[in-house]
């Protein structure tokens, strides 16, 4: 099953501590050494497939898979991780032997008006991305620093704390950042890029389907060129240009990967999943998947 993981559900689950004296002017924030922690259900520290509720900032030491709907990163020694409410994922160690620390915040930590950035616009939470990034000697000794940093102000009692824990992780977003390609990173946006922009939020804000009674909103190209106030086949022409994909295709590939999630991690029958997507009817659903993949939507699940 998909399931939601929320601040209760991690502290629960893993026997650590919720922090006194969080209000939610300031957002939630915490920092944890990773090989302190277990889950109480299974004894230990794999992270199940979930769409978490909050953010995570991983800094991972040791041989380690990250699983991905449409993905798998291996991890063969150290790495940062960065993982968003928007897109589950399942990491799995390959030993006992994982060490590191991770961080987890919420959006409201990291509020426009507190920090000056808006979240879900950074590059490095953008979907589409790859969130997982191999590092040298070098650069894990400087994200540990920064790790071991917030780790000793966070116990402190300095009353400025959490603004200043505010700009370390600043500093460990654009580490992460700085380790992407040129290219992802690019702030010069034209009135297509814009466009493009616009339509990828749009689009991404229809997932994840989290019952089978929900609905897609948004099916066709000119369902989002209509929202987004643009004809049709400019919306195309624009994409074309920036992603190399034609609307459809884009739309497509994007309901594809949420069927592939449904259909591993979910018991919804082919017909909900099917229904839930846009479909008419199962044999229509049936075809679609397996022009894109080779596979029945049967035959994929088992």
């Amino acid at each position: 099953m998909v399931s939601h993981s929320s601040l209760n559900d991690f502290y629960q689950g893993s026997g650590a501590s919720y922090p006194e004296g969080v209000s939610k002017d300031i957002g939630h924030f915490n920092v944890f050494e990773a090989e302190k922690l277990f889950d109480k259900v299974t004894g230990n520290r794999t992270m199940p497939y979930s769409r978490r509720d909050y953010y995570k900032v991983s800094w991972i030491r040791g041989k380690s898979t990250a699983e991905y709907a449409d993905k798998v990163i291996d991890i063969p020694q150290n790495a940062l991780l960065f993982a968003t409410p928007k897109i589950p994922y399942h990491w799995l160690p390959a030993d006992g032997n994982q060490t590191g620390m991770f961080c987890i915040f919420t959006s409201g930590f990291l509020d426009e008006r507190k920090s000056g950035v808006v979240l879900d616009e950074l590059p490095i939470f953008q979907p589409g991305q790859v969130p997982v990034f191999p590092l040298s000697p070098e650069e894990s000794a400087e994200v540990e620093y920064l790790f071991r940093k917030m780790h000793k102000e966070l116990a402190s009692d300095y009353a400025f704390k959490y603004d200043l824990l505010r700009n370390l992780l600043l500093e460990l977003i654009h580490f992460g950042q700085k380790l992407q390609p040129v290219s992802v990173l690019s702030t010069t946006q034209n009135a297509s890029q814009r466009i493009v922009s616009l339509f990828i939020e749009l689009l991404e804000r229809q997932f994840p389907l989290e019952s089978p009674r929900q609905l897609l909103a948004l099916r066709t190209a000119k369902d989002y060129a209509t929202r987004l106030a643009v004809h049709v086949n400019h919306l195309n022409k624009v994409l074309k240009e920036v992603t190399g994909s034609t609307t459809t295709e884009t739309i497509h590939q994007r309901i594809l990967q949420e069927a592939r999630v449904l259909l591993k991690q979910t018991s919804w029958t082919v017909a909900d999943i099917a229904w839930s997507l846009g479909f008419d009817d199962v044999p229509h659903f049936s075809n679609f998947f397996k022009k894109h993949t080779q596979v029945t939507p049967v035959a994929f699940r088992q």
